[in-house]
């Protein structure tokens, strides 16, 4: 594993548990209330729908480009946020970890 792989996993691993204890404070729509709450937290909410935004346009063109199917993602990203990149950007790690390994030559 490369230090890439860590790190978004280590991210993914350490989002998930903020991400569950909300879900158990405040459920689902506890935090998208929350996200509207006042003008401060609803520029904060602002901004990460913009972000996700961004991240989905990338991610279609990165997907396209190599070929691989991105709907997935895209739809975690539209229900979870941030979770739909990660998962991509582990995804894509992966697979070019796994590219970049030498093929064993037999015979």
């Amino acid at each position: 594993m490369n230090w890439k792989l860590i790190t978004l996993v280590l991210v993914l691993l350490g989002f998930s548990a903020l991400s569950a204890y909300s879900m158990v404070q405040v459920g689902y729509l506890g935090i998208w209330k929350a996200g509207m709450a006042n003008p401060g937290a609803l520029q904060i909410l602002a901004d990460v729908v913009i972000v996700c935004c961004l991240a989905i346009a990338w991610m279609v063109q990165d997907a396209r480009h190599r070929g691989v199917a991105v709907w997935p993602y895209v739809l975690i990203t539209l229900t979870a946020g941030s979770f739909g990149p990660l998962l991509y950007l582990i995804r894509r790690e992966w697979v070019t970890r796994d590219a970049s390994r030498p093929v064993p030559q037999y015979g």
